[in-house]
């Protein structure tokens, strides 16, 4: 299949609707390969082992802070009085705090929640290694087209050069033209060199990184797609799946629960226990039982009105998230739009300076026109050609990073198995 089937191929799939596109395309990594990498990502392994403290904790909440204590006593009493005059006497007394229902129930529901805190933790550095995942792809592909570029410079330059140097071995073109060809020619292979190694290391830090990504030989080429649908849709769609935003509302219903358990923590457990002794080596034996109530001070009132405070406090860090939240999912809307017209733009300033190339060297192979001339204009393509694959490369990162945004691109969910994009 050539070039030009392959380009009409992808020009017919930009104008797709988005929701008949596929979930992943030919220029972005295997679907198998990112979702292990994602799951494999430190920072996930992280937020699965904070799951895990979570739910302990949550059994901890559940038991409650209370634990039976047990005391143990002993002594030898000496009475002056009487005849025998010493005695063995023990005791022995068995105490618990009782926690109250309210307070139980309190400490449940703030178990949960800390759970339910980790597990849109975990979606959020999901999310988040997917996009790092994404932007060092990206990084690899310009690097690496832009040694396709230069290459197809350098080689192009070189047949100039070699059939430069035969017409002036026949005396058909000055020597100063060869100079100025093999000028251009040297100039081109520093910067192919320049880009390998660019490429090279963008390939070594997306390695490193996500170690899971094969790196394929070629990539093909794709045209941007055009973004279907409003800003508002895609607003209120990236919005409702944001974990950062999920993260802030369960950490604020959290802060919430906690109030109401420090409020609760205004009438004090009580404690319950039972004790037995024996005195006088056995002549009098007693068995009693205790209550003991704390009187609450303003201590507790304290610690009360700051949990209160703190509730408050992130109830506004939550407002804070959803308005940058919003702000972020609109600029990407934006970006995601105005990159393609941008590309659209470039290629055709590309597309233009390449036949004015092709004409300005067809004129110096006919003797019309001066090498210096035909190297300028080659120049001119060549960094027009580049700039439309810079432009084409960022539109389509931020189509993609707009898809993944909004869960349509590489969906998990929280526990990390792929989940269904929103139409």
């Amino acid at each position: 299949m050539n070039g030009r089937v392959v380009l009409s191929i992808a020009l017919l799939s930009a104008l797709m609707p988005t929701s008949a596109l596929p979930a992943t395309a030919p220029d972005l990594p295997p679907e198998a390969q990112v979702f292990a990498a994602l799951r494999s990502n430190p920072a996930v392994s992280a937020a699965d082992e904070h799951i895990e403290a979570q739910e302990a904790r949550a059994r901890r909440l559940g038991a409650g802070p209370y634990e039976w204590t047990l005391g143990l006593g002993e002594q030898n009493r000496r009475v002056r009085s009487t005849a025998e005059g010493r005695y063995t006497e023990w005791d022995v007394g068995l105490e618990r705090t009782v926690r109250l229902p309210g307070k139980r129930d309190l400490d449940q529901q703030l178990g949960a929640a800390g759970i339910a805190t980790a597990r849109v933790g975990r979606g959020e550095a999901l999310h988040e290694a997917g996009r790092s995942l994404l932007a060092m792809w990206f990084d690899w592909l310009r690097e690496e087209s832009a040694v396709v570029q230069w290459r197809h410079q350098r080689d192009n330059l070189t047949h100039q050069a070699r059939a430069l140097g035969r017409r002036v071995e026949l005396g058909d073109a000055p020597r100063l033209e060869r100079l100025q060809a093999d000028a251009a020619l040297a100039q081109a292979a520093a910067q192919l060199s320049q880009a390998e190694g660019r490429a090279r290391v963008a390939a070594e830090r997306l390695r490193r990184h996500h170690p899971l990504i094969a790196l394929p030989v070629a990539v093909p080429e794709m045209p941007p797609e055009a973004v279907e649908g409003l800003a508002d849709e895609w607003i209120e769609t990236i919005v409702q799946h944001n974990h950062e935003l999920g993260v802030a509302r369960a950490e604020s219903a959290r802060a919430r629960i906690i109030a109401s358990r420090s409020d609760a923590e205004r009438l004090p457990d009580p404690s319950f226990g039972v004790r037995l002794s024996q005195e006088r080596s056995g002549e009098e034996r007693l068995l009693g039982v205790s209550l003991s109530l704390p009187l609450p001070g303003e201590g507790r009132r304290a610690d009360s009105d700051a949990a209160l405070a703190e509730a408050r406090a992130s109830t506004h860090r939550e407002a804070g998230v959803q308005r940058r939240v919003e702000a972020e999912a609109a600029a990407l809307f934006r970006h995601a739009v105005a990159a393609r017209s941008a590309w659209l733009g470039q290629q055709i300033a590309a597309e233009a300076l390449t036949r004015s190339a092709d004409l300005t060297e067809r004129a110096w192979q006919l003797g019309e026109g001066r090498l210096a001339e035909t190297l300028a204009a080659r120049r001119l393509a060549h960094e027009a050609q580049l700039a439309a694959q810079s432009a084409r490369l960022d539109a389509r990162e931020a189509y993609w990073r707009l898809m993944l945004d909004a869960h349509r691109l590489w969906a998990l969910d929280e526990d990390g198995h792929p989940g269904h994009p929103p139409q």
